[in-house]
């Protein structure tokens, strides 16, 4: 059993493989946090001393007992305006207007399984993969009751929390703040691991000094974002890679979300995570309930890389439900960036006849194919197939396609709306605007009311059409503006707070019906690039475009950052022309190739336009990808280097579970004249096997480098030898020159 209850202590105990979680209930009903970090044994219920401070205010039955208050407590899920003063998970108010919540226990539950989250995606779990525990807490003037839900993921050292609340009294209540986990840390201190960015640079990693006051990593954009990222890490001042203490909070949510994190006056660590409460407003009726989202919870000893590696396969096993999670990813060409709008039948044929001769297994068809839609300005919502720009439709382009030898994929945004549009002329009323106000624009487009459900209804049976009457084997599914304007008139004035998380549950409502009418097409989820890389979009999309900066160099700290939470089989990553469309830089196509292989892996430029030479390269690299698709989609990811660190180059590891092989990549960003010679430490190996370098290729280095692939190929290293003292590289040379290096475990 991996969830216990002393009961004369009244302790919870959620043991995994190598972490312990403890909780217990105090005196009066409080449910107070002891621990969460490496596995141990026994109670820890002696980390909590009650202590004095000053202006701390006591529960009325301890008023004589300065030592006990709310202020001091560590605790699983906080109320309001009941004297802790810290960042709080709740802010409810009832009928007469006054605000407060005071949680004592009520009951528990153990049960086999993990629970659910309805309306919202969240973990799932094999037979005896999990068990789930429920404390309810409630608070006796409101009526509000508070039930906590902890999955428990014994073999992959994941906790996932989430709590739904419910109106028990006779009078409505008002939800300001609901958050889904509280995480009290009383000791030590901390860095905060975060990933902030923007359009074309998502998700950079931070790394800050968690001082006094408060830290909060929030998006209000109606999305996780471009700009901050729903999950964030606290690591011991001294932890690396490879050593130390850390933890993971990631958020399975796709809406604006907030987390806080505060150092308090007793030098504890408190962290609050979930939907964000500015203009949230939810109303709850007697008897109604409100659901939190889902957050994955880590811990290890062992350092930032074990951390990630722990998402990464707990996402791929256990949250990702499509079919093609698991499976190998066709290598796909994308018109956007070869045509933009300014494409016909024959021009998307030309680009399919000339990919198929060098091995690309799928061609997508971007935006541009749908109603009048010839620029950004005009079309969106009339999801029917333009025929004057594809006479035949898509059923000829698509045979077309299919006679060649590959798959065929279309690229959709529903969630949005032209002002100039059939769907817009005829319901003005479905888009999100404010009353009596011009609309702010974004891409002079308008967000679709997703809250209501006949525009839900609209767009499954639109989407439902296209995926009947044609062969679509992928759709890219593309947000591309965030939400202002947030004003549903399908409700009324007094719940107009609930307008954007309602939004949120609308587009899973959506994601929830497609896949599961049309769970063999391959989803990849894209807002304007990387703007909603989250779990929950990751519950239905295997893969998300990673961002629309496709510069070679760029990627580097893009996927850098991505990793710390997200598999690389989640990373939407492409070869694109060159001169690079964002940046104006060139980098060779093979380290292009190289960095791009760190994802799902396609191209996004016109073929036809590439030398002979570069065809060749094509054919050589979808050739390697193919080689090494499985060890790079299953394997275990190692970062080798920082980019935020080490300006020179950047270099990453792929293990196979067995420990049998491995993929080493390096990119120099930097050659520099009589540079110091790079050592790479390599990770994940078996200490006393041997390796041998079945493939050692080199890309982009002009001249002065000699057959290095000769000198390297068929050597044998013991696996100690290159984790304890590494592996040379030769001095490279040229512009964003590149290696890679396949070893494979020697027989003895």
């Amino acid at each position: 059993m991996s969830i216990s209850f002393q009961r004369d202590e009244g302790i919870f105990a959620l043991n995994t493989q190598n972490t312990t979680y403890q909780m217990q209930i105090d005196p009066l009903g409080y449910l107070r946090h002891l621990y969460y970090g490496r596995r141990v044994s026994g109670s820890m219920e002696h980390l909590y001393r009650p202590v004095d401070f000053g202006f701390s205010p006591n529960p009325y039955p301890s008023r004589y007992t300065p030592q006990i208050s709310l202020d001091t407590m560590p605790q699983e899920y906080t109320g309001c305006n009941a004297g802790d003063f810290r960042v709080s998970c709740l802010t409810v108010s009832g009928r007469e207007g006054a605000c407060g919540a005071e949680l004592r226990y009520v009951s528990h539950e153990i049960l086999p399984g993990k629970y659910a989250v309805e309306g919202m995606p969240s973990a799932f779990a094999g037979d005896g993969e999990a068990e789930t525990l429920v404390v309810t807490l409630a608070d006796e003037v409101t009526g509000l009751e508070v039930a906590l839900y902890y999955g428990v993921y014994e073999a992959q050292d994941i906790i996932t929390r989430a709590a739904r609340l419910r109106n028990t009294g006779t009078g409505a209540l008002t939800l300001e703040r609901a958050a889904s986990l509280c995480l009290d840390i009383p000791f030590g201190d901390w860095d905060l691991l975060h990933f902030q960015g923007r359009h074309n640079m998502e998700r950079q990693a931070v790394r800050t000094p968690v001082t006094g006051g408060i830290q909060t990593v929030s998006s209000r954009r109606g999305a996780s974002s471009h700009q901050h990222n729903p999950f964030v890490i606290l690591a011991g001042r001294d932890t690396t890679e490879e050593h130390g203490d850390c933890y993971g909070l990631m958020l399975a949510y796709s809406g604006s979300h907030r987390t806080d994190i505060e150092r308090d006056q007793s030098g504890g660590t408190r962290v609050v995570m979930g939907i964000h409460d500015e203009q949230f407003r939810w109303t709850l009726s007697p008897g109604e309930w409100f659901q939190t989202p889902e957050v994955l919870l880590t811990f290890t000893h062992q350092g930032l890389g074990q951390l990630s590696r722990s998402y990464h396969r707990f996402i791929r096993s256990n949250l990702c439900r499509s079919p093609w999670t698991n499976r190998r990813r066709p290598v796909l060409i994308n018109n956007w960036e070869a045509t933009y709008f300014d494409f016909d039948t024959e021009k998307i044929i030309s680009i399919a006849r000339q990919a198929s001769t060098l091995g690309v297994e799928m061609l997508v068809l971007d935006d541009g194919w749908f109603g009048a839609r010839d620029d950004e300005n005009r079309g969106l919502g009339d999801w029917f197939v333009n025929e004057r720009k594809l006479p035949g439709g898509l059923s000829r382009l698509i045979a077309e396609v299919n006679g060649l030898g590959m798959k065929f994929g279309l690229w959709v945004e529903p969630e949005m709306v032209n002002e100039d549009s059939d769907l817009y002329r005829a319901h003005p009323d479905w888009a999100l605007t404010l009353p009596g106000r011009e609309p702010t624009m974004g891409r002079n487009q308008l967000v679709l009311d997703m809250g209501r459900p006949e525009v839900v209804n609209y767009l499954c049976d639109r989407l439902s059409a296209l995926l009947d009457t044609y062969h679509i084997d992928y759709i890219k599914w593309d947000m591309n503006r965030s939400l202002t304007d947030v004003y549903s008139r399908a409700l009324p004035p007094e719940r107009q707070g609930e307008a954007a998380h309602r939004y949120v549950l609308g587009v899973y409502d959506l994601l929830e019906r497609i896949t599961a009418r049309f769970p063999e097409v391959l989803l990849e989820g894209c807002a304007g690039g990387g703007g909603r890389f989250d779990a929950g979009m990751l519950a239905y999309c295997p893969q998300i475009w990673c961002s629309d900066d496709t510069d070679a160099v760029e990627r580097l700290t893009i996927q850098y950052g991505t990793s710390f939470g997200y598999p690389v089989s989640a990373m939407g990553a492409h070869v694109s022309a060159c001169p690079n469309h964002q940046t104006g830089r060139t980098v060779s196509l093979d380290t292009r190739a190289v960095v791009a292989m760190s994802g799902t892996f396609g191209y996004e430029l016109d073929l036809n336009l590439l030398t002979e030479e570069e065809k060749a390269a094509v054919r050589r690299q979808i050739q390697r990808f193919h080689r090494y698709g499985d060890l790079i989609r299953q394997g275990d990811y190692y970062r080798l280097s920082a980019p935020t660190q080490n300006t020179d180059y950047t270099a990453w590891q792929t293990v196979s579970e067995d420990r049998g092989e491995a993929l080493v990549s390096v990119v120099v960003t930097h050659v520099r004249a009589t540079s110091p010679l790079i050592c790479l430490r390599l990770r994940g190996l078996e200490e006393n096997a041997l390796y041998r370098v079945r493939e050692f290729a080199v890309f982009g280095t002009g001249n002065a480098c000699g057959d290095l692939s000769g000198q390297e190929e068929g050597r044998v290293y013991s696996g100690g030898g290159l984790m304890y003292g590494g592996f040379v590289l030769p001095r490279l040379y040229g512009d964003c020159p590149s290696i890679q290096i396949y070893l494979e475990r020697a027989a003895k």
